[in-house]
């Protein structure tokens, strides 16, 4: 219990807004230990006793907390395994967690069925098989070849003072006979791994040995650890002695995992500096032998399982409870990584540790201890609301390590019995972190007392999909280490410390490890040690992720009630960054012209330059504007109106260009009609549309029934614009989205859109009267607004590729050069083809842009032209952001899709519209002048996709993409989906199992 923290009423500290400021209350004084009641009875005596041992307490009382006194997860195995042994009864996981006092748990003692098997020695002479945790390392070391080092475990001890170097060789060679496990290969006989113990005397290791200066050593520990073991052959341990100075020396011993686990290391090194003590002297270690080796567990606990053909074996009982336990877990946790996950992984890793205040980790313990959890629990629960807020959802799969030595003659043994548990974290329905901890709990213990069931046996009996690319059932493991962990042994003579050794390989995507650090036996801070796969993630994104980590847990204290939803990742400087500072875009483009305006503009100042190329054909811009103002007329004279829609039927040419224009300059928004789509499509357009008239040429016309065909090259009209105003607010066009999610859309789209879109293109990439820019894309789509009217208002040339080109890619690369273009647009796809033909024969081209898909290829070095790579959906007129492409950054990251255009807003959004912090995965939202009027005669889809905008003024809208990405560092954007599973078009968002069903269908 906590007790109350009396302040005076004029001293309690206060937020800004007169709130209380919890985080500036003193931590709270443990009051002094007092034991309180003695046993009453020889089974509370038996326990008292237990507890004491466990603990490394002179007495405990009955009626205290097993928690409270330094309890924790791995004790509670000991404990269980200790009253196996002692009282001969059987305890639960949960029963310890629900009566944590001596008076509740002696009523919790079964005593009668139930019990295991005794862990007795057995003979050597049958073949001995290997654990299931040893065979899963096994097959593992078989699939990865020869030079694999996931499991090489390294351990270091720094040793200050005169060393007896032959003593501690001697000594070793004592520790290596005492324990078979370090004397153990594995080979295959009859098609299965065998152990094969290798007799005491012949088991020597190959000592190396050097010299190596302070500067030098975690280079060199690290080049030691990355040497791959030959388990068919090599002993599973090498030692290293490396001389820093005359008496200062480092002791490495690099083992294979599939001998020893972290538990290991304590008899490990109780045994080594026993050894060490006596040879010393010039004696043999005087220990009681072990009351069994690691063969003996392999067969004992083959037969604790028994088989699944019995329905009441213990393996097959805890293999029901995971069926259930782990129904419909996601096959992959999502983490903002940085690179694409590899077919393949390499495991090549590196660590990042970051320490928490010591008023946190008080806090924390005091929190535990209210919430009757371990430290574990709650920082499971804050790693998984963390990733949950980081866009992974609701349902968090992590991994676990357990001790595996459930009966205490294993205690001592040097071995590899860790199991690994999938631990299921439910953050659904947006519970508050205490709720959050208690669910934690729940399934933790029941976790907990299925342990038994190896992992490797779980993913057989859940047979999930399989992938060489990522660890199967989770991909993030979480650890906990108790306080006092990590300490060096006592070796006579010697001042020794455990040092750091980073082997350089992971085995899953991020690790992480926390310990308590203690000074004088007060909390001195949480250390996090994040070990993590190189190849997805950066150092700054892992350090990240610790700094969010802990402020989750501060803001959690703060409130345990408050939902994870509101438990703010931000502090208030990185919210304005990514809020106010990466959106600060205002640009003061002209606000008092339209397109057509300033392309007449030009009419006047450069009558003669040309406008438009498309094989033969040239128009000046004299020309396109004369023949623009008669067509405008000609519009007007048959009933167009201003904001009316008109429809354009016409195949690519000068003619396609005159009639976008004429229609903009009579105050109208045109309707792109593609000649080239199904007449399906066509008349669905002209139909939703309500499509009165359509300007079309002769042999186009039978296919738009039910409207008034208007016939270029018929129209007469004054040379001179229609005194037509058109505002800013005014529809310029009308776009039909593509339908892939349903039926097609049209968005409206404004002139002001369309005058920021071109000014902002002007503006960014410097086009001017001189750039000759190709025009590919047809007007049905929204690119095509891109490349026509930016080079127009340029002043400069729209050069349109005659029909046949668009299907010849080698021509199409050859025309570019050949024609001079300078400025080139390219749909994604088409442009990762040409590439290497553009770079190798560019012309005068200077620069492209792309979009439309997700970029997988960086351009490479020394590439003659700009390459901008673009994003936008067709509701935010067409171009929302841009990112230049340099040099690949690191090998297999994604190219962003950089930051907001002019006058452009992005945010990147929870499901609660809260910012998500730098690298979390979020939904993308768009503000600002190139927000379209919504869908046309849509009000119930519009009001669904155009949304208020919580960060802008009164009335400012937002559009909701429904495309994940994540904000970068450096402020761009980055797709944030998972490259593997979903295709980017514009804005829209296809998994890949969708177009599987449709194509199924």
């Amino acid at each position: 219990m906590v007790p109350t923290v009396f302040v005076q009423l004029d001293a309690l500290p206060l937020t800004p807004n007169g709130k209380l400021d919890r985080r500036a209350l003193p931590a709270p004084e443990l009051p002094e230990r007092q034991a309180g009641r003695g046993p009453r009875n020889a089974r509370e005596e038996l326990l008292c006793g237990i507890f004491a041992d466990l603990l490394g307490l002179e007495t405990v009382g009955i009626d205290e907390n097993f928690f409270d006194l330094g309890g924790h997860s791995l004790l509670v195995t000991r404990l269980i395994s200790r009253v196996r042994t002692v009282m001969s009864a059987e305890l639960t996981i949960k029963a310890v967690f629900e009566a944590p006092t001596i008076a509740e748990l002696v009523n919790q003692l079964v005593t009668d069925g139930g019990r295991r098997p005794g862990l007795r020695r057995t003979d050597r002479d049958a073949a001995i098989p290997l654990s299931p945790a040893q065979a899963r390392l096994w097959f593992y070391e078989q699939a990865q070849g020869a030079e694999s080092t996931a499991y090489n475990f390294p351990y270091a001890i720094r040793l200050q003072g005169e060393l007896d170097g032959p003593a501690l060789q001697l000594a070793l060679d004592d520790v290596i006979a005492r324990h078979e496990t370090l004397r153990t290969t594995y080979q295959e006989v009859d098609g299965e791994p065998r152990q094969r113990i290798v007799p005491a005397e012949a088991a020597r290791p190959a000592w190396t040995f050097g010299r190596c200066a302070e500067p030098d050593l975690s280079a060199e520990l690290a080049r030691a650890c990355n040497v791959p073991f030959d388990l068919a052959t090599d002993l599973p341990i090498r030692p290293h002695l490396l001389q820093l100075a005359d008496e200062q020396h480092v002791l490495l011993l690099v083992l294979h995992h599939i001998a020893t686990d972290g538990w290991s290391l304590g008899p490990f090194t109780r045994d080594l500096a026993t050894a060490y003590r006596a040879r010393r002297d010039g004696a043999a270690p005087d220990w009681q032998p072990l009351p069994v080796q690691y063969a003996d567990y392999t067969r004992w606990q083959h037969e604790l399982l028994g088989t699944d053909t019995n329905p009441e074996s213990v393996l097959s009982q805890q293999l029901a409870h995971w069926r259930e336990a782990l129904a419909g877990l996601p096959d992959e946790v999502t983490l903002p990584l940085d690179r694409p996950r590899p077919a393949k992984p390499t495991h090549q890793g590196a660590a990042v540790t970051l320490t928490s205040s010591p008023e946190l980790h008080a806090r924390l313990l005091a929190f535990t201890r209210e919430q009757h959890a371990t430290l574990y629990m709650v920082a499971q629960a804050a790693l998984a609301a963390l990733l949950s807020r980081l866009g992974a959802g609701t349902d968090i799969p992590l991994g676990s390590a357990t001790a595996g030595r459930t009966d205490e003659a294993l205690d001592d043994l040097v071995g590899f019995f860790v199991n690994t548990l999938v631990l299921r974290t439910d953050v659904s329905g947006d519970p508050g972190f205490g709720e959050l901890v208690a669910r934690v709990r729940e399934s933790d213990l029941a976790a907990f007392a299925h342990q038994d069931v190896p992992f490797e046996r779980i993913v057989e009996e859940l047979n999930p999909a399989r992938s060489l690319a990522r660890h199967p059932l989770f991909q993030i493991m979480l650890l906990a280490q108790p306080p006092g962990e990590g300490q060096g042994p006592e070796f006579t003579g010697l001042a020794a410390e455990p040092v750091p050794v980073g082997t350089d390989a992971v085995k899953f995507d991020l690790t992480l490890a926390v310990a308590e650090t203690r000074e004088d036996g007060a909390p001195a801070g949480l250390r996090l040690n994040a070990d993590y796969a190189t190849e997805l993630l950066d150092e700054s994104t892992v350090t990240r992720l610790l700094g969010q980590f802990l402020r989750l847990l501060e803001a959690a204290l703060d409130d345990p009630t408050r939902p994870v939803s509101g438990l703010d990742l931000l502090s208030e400087a990185e919210r304005h960054t990514v809020l106010v500072e990466w959106n600060d875009t205002a640009v003061a483009f002209p606000t008092d012209r339209r397109v057509h305006e300033v392309i007449a503009r030009h009419a006047r100042l450069t009558p003669t330059a040309t406008a438009l190329e498309c094989g033969p054909d040239r128009l000046s811009y004299a020309e396109l504007d004369v023949q623009a103002n008669q067509l405008a007329h000609h519009l007007i004279d048959r009933g167009v109106t201003p904001g009316a829609l008109v429809g354009v039927c016409l195949d690519r040419g000068t003619a396609q260009v005159v009639t976008l224009l004429a229609i903009l300059k009579a105050g109208a928004a045109y309707v792109p009609l593609d000649a080239s789509y199904p007449a399906e499509r066509l008349a669905f357009i002209v139909e939703d549309a309500a499509l009165t008239l359509v300007v079309t040429q002769t042999e186009l016309a039978d296919r738009l029934p039910g409207t008034t065909a208007v016939l270029f090259g018929s129209q007469h009209g004054p040379d001179t614009a229609p005194p037509v105003t058109v505002q800013p607010r005014d529809a310029a066009y009308v776009i039909y989205t593509s339908g892939s999610t349903g039926r097609p859309k049209g968005v409206v789209c404004e002139h002001a859109g369309l005058s920021n879109l071109a000014d902002w293109m002007i503006h960014e990439y410097g086009l001017t009267a001189a750039d000759r820019s190709s025009q590919l894309a047809t007007p049905g789509f929204d690119s095509s607004v891109m490349e026509l009217w930016s080079i127009l208002c340029a002043g400069g040339t729209a050069c349109l590729p005659t029909p046949h080109l668009l299907d010849d890619a080698e021509a199409l690369t050859q025309w570019v050069a050949d024609s001079g273009i300078t400025a080139c647009y390219m749909p994604t796809p088409r442009m990762e083809a040409a590439l290497d033909d553009l770079t190798a024969n560019p012309g005068a081209l200077r620069l492209i842009y792309l979009g439309g898909d997700t970029l997988r290829r960086w351009p490479a070095p020394g590439v003659p032209f700009r390459m901008s790579n673009q994003y936008g959906p067709t509701e935010f007129t067409v171009t929302t952001t841009a990112a230049d492409l340099g040099p690949e950054p690191s090998p297999g990251a994604l190219p962003p899709i950089g930051r907001p255009a002019a006058n452009t807003r992005v945010y990147v959004l929870d499901d609660h519209l809260a910012p998500v912090p730098v690298g979390a995965v979020g939904e993308l939202y768009l503000a600002g002048a190139g927000l379209t009027r919504g869908y046309l005669n849509r009000p119930g889809l519009t009001a669904e996709r155009f949304v208020a905008c919580p960060y802008g003024a009164s009335g400012d809208r937002m559009y909701r993409t429904g495309d994940l990405v994540r904000l970068r560092p450096d402020g761009q954007l980055a797709f944030g989906g998972r490259a593997d599973q979903q295709v980017k078009i514009r804005g829209l968002r296809i998994e890949l199992g969708e177009i599987e069903a449709l194509l199924t269908r």
